[in-house]
């Protein structure tokens, strides 16, 4: 950039964006100070719609209400000339925040923190620094998020304000749930924080989501079925006193889910029918779809099949109603385990299909948020970088108006040292991205072998049904469940052990062995330096070729035939050789091409894909190699596959 370039760039920084970015927020606001005549009526009527605004704010989709508030908070200060007081900017912000207009929002609580700590207002600072951590919470900054919700509570306990301090406590607590940390010490922490602080200040507002909250954690991970029942009859007492029916539903179903995890069924089923007396009433479809799921699987597990099933019909009905993608996909599982316990294996398989189904849409939302996270997350970290680059113009606008030219020599220096660490932090931003898109991309490729390889299995399901074969087609079908239990755990991961990638390819290969009535024999032989705990390899990439081996090798030779499958450990990754001794490679595209069949193998296309993006995240240079084996004739004899497998960490 020559310096003539440089020149502009720093004037219109400098002078021009600040103007352009007032004027875009949108709204009628000055920066600069005017004289106050109001009346007392006029700032009694302004009080009163920034109160109404931010207690709008508090709502998840407030919307047009509070947009409404605004706008009569701004036309009371434009029409009494009152300078907009920092309330009304944070009442901005988290409208802007609502709206997803992350730019604008984060200007608003910067010009409301500066007005704030300017005029000296204490519970507004703390306020504004509350917002500042949910919006860093909501743009993937956790650090910062943490930070503004410790300035808060210090600066509430300092000047000793209340209704602030378990506000922070109930944010924080979403920190450290997020995916990103899963702090579950740091998650309770913050709720137990949270109840003392309510208790302390007498905010029961706070009180019933805290218990709840912590009371639910401690039937789950590390389980504490005492403290859990402790904790969550203290929610029930207090919503029932405050006459909260939501939360006197959600504390009785998960009193009944702390007794079904103790086995204790009689009072689980006790407590979920009476959370339906509180959800049913009140149209909670949500709610009773879960309370009705959990009571068909207790009758499930009781061996009462006619309670049960009544139960996940009426779970399903309320799911449906309120689009609840994932429990109709558990209920509709816990239905398969039921008809697999009963022996109703056309029902179970159905009930399977309909579980995968709703399973796929749920891992399709979870991916598309997922996408619209980094892209946030991305775009809020852009924007921060742009702020830290006009506050520093800001700061020299005089100094770039009067100042001499050693000092405006001495700006341009440093503005060409920001822009040059601006490029370099953005083009880290972008590999970043580039990284998480590519984890996405394989995510997506993993779920696609999932049809593939169900719709390969399902013949002989098919066929031992038609022979009436119920032993078999049991026996059969019960493998193929657990198949799919691996294949779907598996696939929750980018990565997975090397000993579940390898559980998972037994279960397949003795399915095969059944299905093609012992026409081959199979042998998978692992290095004993490989320890398959410790070593974690991409999912489901090993089976594709076995595949491939058995169905266009073995399958089409006249004799019984064997395939190998061979670990062995290298330097940087691990060598598998797959080698079968069916008709070879020619023999099979001949056959292929004889029978019109001109599509190629999808397993190993999406395999060949993967290794390409594992190639591009890892840098480096892995890829699979085919072998035509001969005999001493010359005659084709098999084919020997080698693949270099990355060992992940």
């Amino acid at each position: 950039m020559g310096n003539a370039s440089l020149l502009r760039v720093v004037f219109i920084i400098s002078f021009v964006l600040p103007g352009l970015i007032t004027a875009a927020a949108g709204f009628k606001q000055e920066i600069g100070f005017r004289k106050t005549i109001a009346t007392v009526a006029d700032t009694s009527r302004l009080n009163y719609y920034l109160k109404q605004a931010l207690l709008s704010a508090r709502k998840q989709k407030a919307g047009e209400e509070l947009k409404n508030y605004i706008d009569s908070a701004e036309t009371v200060c434009v029409d009494s000339n009152i300078d907009f007081p920092p309330l009304l900017n944070i009442a901005r912000a988290e409208y802007f925040l609502q709206t997803n207009d992350f730019r604008s929002a984060s200007l608003e609580s910067t010009i409301a923190l500066k007005k704030a700590t300017s005029l000296g207002e204490d519970r507004t600072e703390a306020l504004i620094l509350n917002f500042l951590g949910r919006y860093n919470l909501r743009t993937g900054f956790y650090a910062e998020s943490i930070d503004n919700f410790n300035k808060s509570t210090d600066i509430a306990e300092r000047k000793k304000i209340s209704g602030i301090i378990p506000f922070n406590y109930y944010n924080l607590k979403d920190v450290y749930n997020s995916q990103n940390l899963n702090d579950l010490n740091k998650y309770r922490n913050a709720l137990d924080m949270l109840i003392r602080s309510g208790e302390r200040e007498k905010d029961t507002s706070l009180l019933l989501p805290g218990y709840w909250w912590l009371g639910t954690s401690y039937t789950d991970k590390e389980p504490d079925f005492t403290l859990a029942d402790s904790l969550l009859r203290k929610c029930l007492e207090l919503s029932i006193a405050r006459e909260d029916t939501t939360y006197s539903g959600l504390a009785l179903s998960n009193l009944g889910w702390n007794y079904y995890r103790q086995k204790k069924y009689d009072f689980a089923i006790k407590y979920y029918n009476r959370s339906l007396s509180y959800t049913l009433p009140a149209g909670r479809h949500g709610n009773s779809s879960n309370s009705y799921g959990n009571l068909g699987t207790i009758y499930r597990d009781m061996g009462d099949t006619e309670k049960s099933l009544s139960n996940y019909k009426k779970a399903i009905d309320h799911a449906k109603i309120a689009d609840e993608t994932y429990s109709l996909a558990w209920i509709h599982e816990d239905m398969s385990d039921l008809y697999l316990k009963i022996g109703d294996t056309a029902k179970a398989f159905n009930a399977f299909r309909i579980f995968k189904k709703y399973s796929d849409e749920q891992l399709r939302k979870t991916t598309s948020q997922g996408l619209t996270d980094a892209r946030i997350r991305y775009e809020a970290d852009t924007h921060k970088k742009e702020l830290e680059l006009l506050s520093l113009r800001l700061r020299n606008h005089k100094l770039l108006i009067y100042g001499s030219s050693g000092l405006l020599v001495l700006s341009l220096a440093i503005g060409i040292l920001l822009l040059s660490r601006s490029k370099i932090n953005a083009e880290k931003r972008i590999s970043e991205m580039n990284r998480k898109i590519s984890e996405v991309t394989q995510a997506n490729l993993r779920q696609q072998m999932n049809p593939h390889f169900i719709f390969n299995t399902l013949n002989s399901i098919q066929y031992y049904m038609y022979q009436h074969d119920k032993l078999a087609t049991n026996n059969y079908l019960t493998k193929f469940s657990s198949l799919m239990r691996k294949v779907l755990e598996n696939s929750r991961h980018t990565s997975v052990p090397l000993r579940d990638e390898l559980d998972a390819l037994n279960l397949y290969l003795e399915l095969e062995t059944i299905r093609f009535k012992n026409k081959f024999d199979y042998r998978i032989t692992v290095d004993d330096e490989i320890d398959t705990l410790l070593y974690k390899v991409p999912t489901m990439l090993i089976q594709p070729y076995v595949e491939n081996s058995i169905c266009h090798g073995l399958m089409p030779s006249e004799s019984k035939g064997t395939v190998k499958i061979d670990l062995k450990l290298e330097k940087e990754h691990i060598r598998c050789t797959i080698e079968d001794n069916g008709i070879g490679r020619e023999a099979a595209q001949f056959r292929k091409s004889k029978n019109g069949e001109n599509h190629n193998s999808l397993g190993t296309q999406i395999v060949a894909s993967r290794l390409e993006l594992v190639n591009a995240l890892y840098g480096t240079s892995l890829m699979t190699t085919y072998t035509d084996l001969k005999n001493d004739n010359g005659e084709p004899c098999g084919t020997r596959v080698e693949i270099l497998i990355p060992i992940l960490s």
